[in-house]
């Protein structure tokens, strides 16, 4: 099989379970600008004296409305071209990253972190095992195809990357389909670990020099109640050309 370079610091950081959280300042002054001409709307609705208002004064209200309307209104259609903010599915958010040429669905509540040697993670908060994450390693193969068949690969990528070497993984099955022409291998696999047992699922594929690895997965003990959840996330992950 074909050698797959990973880095190390792939293996250190796959289950940081607790990391700070990414603000997402341009959401939030959205929202927090929506309250304040609400609040505006609100404090211009009626005069301080209780006495009847000048035709000034209504004219003045009416364009203040107008115009929060309209900001209002602008403010939405900003959020809603972020692509973490464009709901495709009821209960899940879609991301996508049009510098690497990839997008995938998260369930609605998680929030997105930093950690190193991914490219993109999302997580519970409350749930730490309960995440997805998104790494890419250079490769100079054009298909996976080419680093052998689903089950090999996807023990190799299991063993050496995505679970430490310290935890006793179990490949449950592999699977190879294509999306627009470009062949992808999905498994399913637990990594045990001393306080707890990790049930997850991938998706690799090959495309834009790049090996592209897709991981989400829970707690074992919630793993009946995830995952359909987790089956939505590995089945909307898909990669554009670059």
């Amino acid at each position: 099989m074909a050698s797959l370079h990973c880095s190390p610091s792939i293996h250190k950081s796959f289950f940081v379970n607790s990391l700070p959280q990414r603000l997402r300042g341009r959401f939030v002054c959205c929202r927090a600008g929506i309250s304040f001409l609400v609040r505006a709307e609100q404090a211009h609705g009626s005069s301080g004296n209780g006495q009847a208002c000048s035709s000034e004064d209504r004219l003045g209200r009416r364009q203040l409305l107008a115009g929060s309307s309209f900001i209002t209104w602008i403010s939405l259609a900003d959020m809603n071209s972020m692509s973490f903010a464009a709901e495709s599915k009821k209960g899940f958010l879609s991301v996508t990253d049009k510098t690497d040429g990839y997008s995938f669905l998260y369930p609605f509540g998680w929030q997105e972190v930093v950690i190193d040697g991914q490219d993109k993670v999302f997580k519970d908060v409350i749930e730490p095992l309960e995440s997805v994450s998104v790494n890419l390693i250079p490769t100079s193969k054009e298909d996976i195809r080419d680093f052998g068949p689903p089950q090999q690969v996807a023990e190799t990528l299991i063993k050496k990357v995505l679970a430490p070497s310290n935890q006793k993984t179990k490949l449950i099955e592999a699977s190879e389909h294509e999306v627009d022409g470009k062949a992808y291998y999905t498994f399913e696999f637990v990594a045990q670990a001393p306080n707890y047992t990790r049930h997850a699922l991938s998706t690799i594929a090959v495309s834009n020099g790049k090996f592209y690895t897709l991981t989400t997965g829970a707690n074992e003990r919630r793993w009946e109640k995830m995952k359909d959840k987790l089956r939505t996330v590995v089945d909307s992950f898909t990669i554009s050309n670059v």
